[in-house]
């Protein structure tokens, strides 16, 4: 069931789900989450059981601000807590240690605990509401609302295809920046990236006075976070990553015979196939990103079988978007 996110009535009813252990749809800035109490391992193990998802892969919890970190976190690093200061509320997850008793269900056996604050007004009502309930409920763990490895949602309709009008969905819009958030691991002395997102590593940089390390420059005790395996993000199709002569070379060759293709492009393409589908990429980073899960989704609902797309240039602005197709293309 999908209702309105601005309505107060509609923040009330899903806050009190979430405090009885029920699942819910939040719309987020990023993608939309299925969100549970992260408190309530019950509550939790509905996540991981609706989306097939292993037990061991975390999930973050969601906080309506700063000062919930206490209930969760042992200690914040000085830099975690410029990156906090600079990015909060918004697209940024930090890993960070995990008070014993804090979010067990939801951090795979780990430690640690990977910690949001989102910026979406619908979230941010809904975290708000669920602390001022008796019982509170302080964090809500809410990965992707897609069956585990798929396309993330960034409408309501996308999650209610995956799992039914049984789910109650809050529609909040499109999500305004459709992927998932950077993650930065803060367990380890340094800041060390562990996925892309809208906010950048200059970004990150420019905040802290550090610049993050890769997982491959600091390889030892990288915690596990969510969205990091090889293969994810996947449509139905397999998707193929190109750069612009290859595409062009792999339509000369089919000519007009092409079909059940779909092509995401950002350089100018000949194609006289009726059967290829041809979608122009935006020419910005930010602009690909707010687009590229529902273009996946979009694709799946044509039949193609093969998705084929142009590589997104190798600069820091794009450096999320290049993240999540790769590890898209891997799944194929």
């Amino acid at each position: 069931m999908i209702l309105d996110g601005t309505l107060e009535a509609s923040v009330q009813a899903a806050a009190v789900a979430l405090q009885q252990g029920r699942l819910l749809g939040l719309p987020t800035e990023t993608v939309y989450g299925l969100a549970a109490d992260s408190d309530n391992d019950a509550a939790v193990a509905q996540i991981f059981a609706a989306k097939g998802r292993p037990a061991n892969h975390p999930l973050i919890v969601h906080v309506a601000d700063a000062a919930a970190i206490t209930r969760y976190a042992k200690e914040v690093p000085v830099f975690a807590q410029q990156l906090i200061d600079a990015f909060w509320p918004g697209p940024l997850t930090l890993i960070l240690p995990r008070l014993p008793h804090a979010a067990k269900a939801s951090t795979g056996g780990q430690d640690s605990v990977g910690l949001r604050c989102p910026s979406h007004p619908v979230a941010h009502a809904v975290l708000q509401a669920c602390q001022q309930l008796d019982p509170p409920v302080w964090g809500v763990s809410a990965p992707s609302a897609n069956k585990f490895g798929r396309v993330s949602p960034t409408t309501a309709e996308h999650v209610a295809s995956e799992f039914g009008e049984e789910l109650l969905v809050l529609d909040g819009g499109a999500c305004e920046v459709g992927i998932e958030s950077t993650i930065v691991d803060c367990t380890r002395g340094v800041p060390v990236l562990l996925r892309p997102g809208a906010i950048t590593r200059d970004d990150i940089a420019h905040a802290c006075g550090q610049r993050p390390l890769s997982k491959e420059e600091l390889s030892a005790n990288t915690p596990r976070a969510s969205g990091t395996l090889l293969a994810h993000y996947a449509p139905n199709a397999k998707v193929r990553l190109m750069d612009a002569r290859q595409l062009q070379s792999a339509l000369d060759i089919l000519g007009s015979e092409g079909k059940n293709i779909a092509v995401y492009h950002r350089s100018p393409l000949k194609c006289t196939a009726k059967g290829i589908a041809l979608r122009a990429m935006p020419q910005q980073a930010l602009a690909t990103a707010r687009e590229l899960f529902g273009t996946l989704r979009d694709f799946d609902e044509t039949g193609a079988q093969l998705i084929w797309i142009e590589t997104p240039p190798d600069t820091a602005d794009w450096e999320g978007v290049r993240d999540r197709l790769q590890r898209a293309a891997a799944a194929g």
